[in-house]
């Protein structure tokens, strides 16, 4: 299975992302902001990081890159995208997703493990976690506190799109595990047709046992397996 991984000026988390994908076999190559097709890859990822200094709002500059229009394309046809931190702050300006991310309710950066659950297992993301089992993933953001209009809220909830919750270490999701005040504890959510993920944790920083957990590693792993079948 062929990836594409997106680099702008400013990501940080690409190699990160490039050594996970290889490391579990998959044929990576990495994407230049300024080329202008993505159809030969199975599967997209756009990586964190602070893609343009994150100068005007978080991911705005990067929305209006020239790989979005090819990005949008694939998309449209079902292949599968993942926005990871800023990948998921660039997919809500480009209005693939739908909400907005906000200034952390503490209002500072924070850079820390957090824990996490899946809320439907049923995804090609998801296909290789267990429904509400504690994931420990880290998060580094000063803005991932996603909101969104009612309406949209109640139509994530209703389409099961909202695919990770923070929660404790139990798995239970309460104000407690909430670290930047997401509306419903929200960590991570889907398009309509589920075949884009944004999410503020950050997978590829745990799918190696030296750095404390390889829970991360399931997202990846149920791409492979989604995609190849």
């Amino acid at each position: 299975m062929r990836f594409g991984v997106i680099v702008f000026p400013g990501s940080n988390c690409d190699r990160d992302t490039y050594h996970v994908l290889s490391t579990l076999g998959a044929e990576v190559e990495y994407i230049w902001y300024r080329d202008s097709h993505t159809h030969e890859y199975e599967a997209l990822v756009l990586p964190g990081g602070f893609s343009y200094g994150d100068y005007l709002r978080t991911g705005a500059i990067a929305a209006t890159a020239p790989i979005m229009k090819s990005l949008r394309e694939d998309i449209r046809q079902g292949k599968p995208v993942i926005g990871i931190c800023n990948g998921f702050q660039i997919l809500l300006e480009s209005g693939l997703l739908p909400g907005a991310l906000l200034t952390n309710s503490e209002l500072k950066f924070i850079c820390r493990d957090v824990f996490l659950r899946c809320d439907n297992c049923d995804t090609l993301f998801s296909s290789c976690l267990q429904a509400e089992q504690p994931l420990q993933m880290p998060i580094a953001h000063h803005t991932g506190n996603y909101f969104a209009e009612r309406g949209v809220i109640e139509e994530l909830e209703d389409e099961d799109r909202v695919l990770f919750r923070y929660c404790d270490a139990n798995g239970m999701v309460s104000p407690a595990g909430n670290p930047n005040g997401s509306l419903g504890n929200i960590a991570g959510i889907l398009n309509r047709q589920k075949n884009v993920l944004g999410m503020m944790p950050h997978p590829e920083r745990a799918a190696d046992q030296e750095l404390g957990s390889v829970d991360g590693a399931g997202v990846f792993k149920s791409m492979l397996e989604r995609v190849i079948a």
